[in-house]
């Protein structure tokens, strides 16, 4: 069962496997072949360590995986490993594609294998999901439209990346797409490296043919790809069950349907998801769709995720062992939105104003009558009351919400926190609207928090009553800010009424 990460994905870091040594301590700046200074490490796992180093020669941060496997491992198992690696870097560095990583160097230094590859700071395709909810139609089509391109790359050059899935599949704040990981790629003339009988690859992502002992080939890596945008518009897998067994089954036996996604993305999604190899589309019938698609949604829906200026300006990284966030993209809680009530409520927020409420049109909606359990209607963003609020839905806070206050991030649910983010949902996404000012703003924000704060899916009613809900609505700065840092989302959180903290998670959603 695959889980979306919550961190920062950084390239190469997906590979690897977790292992329980401890991190290695550096004492010193250590400098690789005379010119690749090692900054500090960004990932660990059972198939090396990756660092953020410095190319002094020419002046640029790259990552740096260092094949580093545990004390122990028998001699002919390690040259499989080494060479696994070295097929890696030998298997990304024969491509040439804008949305494939870039190897710049291989290089073996001390008994040591080292491959030195572009750093890219960017948040999953799982993690945005499982942040944000489902994608837009059009923004689901330009990310396909990047990856058919990073396949068609790979497969002409006659590689199969072979773990085509979202969490190998980062997506930068302005759209740009990278397709990660060929740690399990293999060329289909290097037959060294096979492994006889063993299926390899994601379960979920995996093609029906492969699960019937087929090896895999360009049209198995382009089945993945329809699951992982089934996944990205839908906002769940098509086929992930309770078990690897039950997941498998449900691949070669079990038909997905399409509940957001009509048209043209729907035929490539459905048209690729076929299980008879031989029926699947191709990719020129593939990328004709996909153009139709784009077409059919030109605007609103350029940019996947909402993406700020680093914080600290300069501090492109945090600190060894600290959780790593991408710019702008909120920390993914324990638990998704119940999403079928946040989209009504969306909805309905939407439909008032295109409306014409915003527009002055008094009467549309009425602004929610008196309610003991109200608390106050802060703004966030430049010029705001909360000049920072990165904090996601199903996640906390341990000091309380007071203008003047920043939060860039969450603490446990299950420790003592202050408040708790019920959700939050952006219902102006794809609409070109101009600021409709506080006084129009906030009523509508604290009408749809109240529906939210009065359904047993985010607080049992038992509670309610010692509980109190505040909104939290955009202001004139994130409303009005560029493409890449626009944000106009609304979050409901919820306090307890006499003003002390919280000492287990009020939503017990799953």
């Amino acid at each position: 069962m695959e889980y979306p990460s919550r961190h920062t994905a950084i390239i190469a870091r997906s590979s690897i496997l977790r292992v329980t040594q401890q991190p290695e301590q550096v004492t010193q700046q250590r400098v690789l072949a005379g010119r690749y200074a090692m900054l500090e490490e960004i990932g660990r796992g059972g198939m090396g360590v990756v660092w953020l180093a410095e190319d002094r020669t020419i002046g640029r941060r790259v990552a740096i995986k260092e094949l580093h496997l545990p004390a122990g491992v028998p001699l002919d198992e390690r040259k499989v490993l080494e060479e696994r690696v070295l097929r890696e870097a030998r298997t990304a560095g024969r491509l040439n594609d804008p949305s494939v990583v870039t190897v710049y160097d291989v290089l073996q230094s001390s008994g040591a294998t080292y491959i030195v590859m572009e750093l890219i700071q960017a948040p999953t395709l799982a993690a945005i999901v499982a942040n944000q909810g489902p994608l837009s139609e059009g923004a689901v089509a330009r990310i396909a439209e990047q990856l058919l391109s990073a396949l068609e790359a790979a497969h002409a050059a006659g590689v199969v990346h072979r773990d085509v899935k979202p969490s190998n599949i980062m997506v930068a704040p302005n759209g740009r797409v990278k397709l990660t990981d060929f740690g399990i790629a293999q060329s289909v003339d290097d037959p060294r490296l096979t492994t006889s009988g063993v299926l390899i690859g994601s379960p979920t992502y995996l093609a029906p043919e492969l699960i019937r002992g087929a090896q895999a080939d360009s049209g198995s890596d382009l089945w993945a790809l329809a699951a992982s945008l089934f996944y990205a518009v839908e906002g769940h897998s098509a086929f992930e069950r309770s078990s690897t067994a039950a997941t498998m089954h449900a691949i070669v036996s079990e038909v997905p349907y399409l509940t957001r996604c009509r048209g043209p993305l729907a035929s490539v999604i459905m048209g690729l998801l076929n299980p008879t190899p031989q029926a699947r589309l191709s990719t020129q019938q593939v990328r004709g769709l996909l153009a139709q698609a784009v077409q059919g949604h030109p605007t609103g829906e350029q940019t996947v995720i909402n993406a700020g200026p680093v914080p600290g300006g300069t501090a492109m990284y945090p600190a060894p062992g600290a959780t790593q966030v991408a710019p702008g993209v909120r920390p993914v809680g324990k638990r998704r939105n119940p999403w079928p009530v946040v989209a009504l409520v969306a909805l309905l927020v939407a439909g008032a104003f295109v409306g014409g409420w915003f527009g002055g049109r008094a009467g549309l909606v009425d602004p929610p009558a008196a309610d003991a359990a109200k608390g106050k209607t802060f703004t966030y963003g430049a010029g705001g009351d909360i000049p920072v609020f990165d904090i996601g839905a199903g996640s906390c806070a341990g000091s309380p919400i007071q203008a003047d206050r920043s939060f860039p991030s969450s603490s446990d649910c299950d420790q003592a926190h202050d408040f708790e983010v019920l959700t939050d949902f952006d219902p102006f996404n794809s609409a070109e609207l101009d600021y409709p000012g506080a006084d129009r703003l906030d009523p509508l924000a604290e009408a749809a928090c109240a529906v939210v704060f009065g359904n047993d899916r985010f607080v049992r009613s038992d509670q309610r009553g010692s509980l109190s809900y505040t909104t939290l609505v955009p202001s004139r700065g994130s409303w009005t800010a560029n493409v890449d840092t626009v944000d106009r989302s609304i979050y409901c959180l919820v306090t307890r009424q006499d003003g002390k903290q919280l000492t287990e998670s009020v939503n017990q959603q799953d």
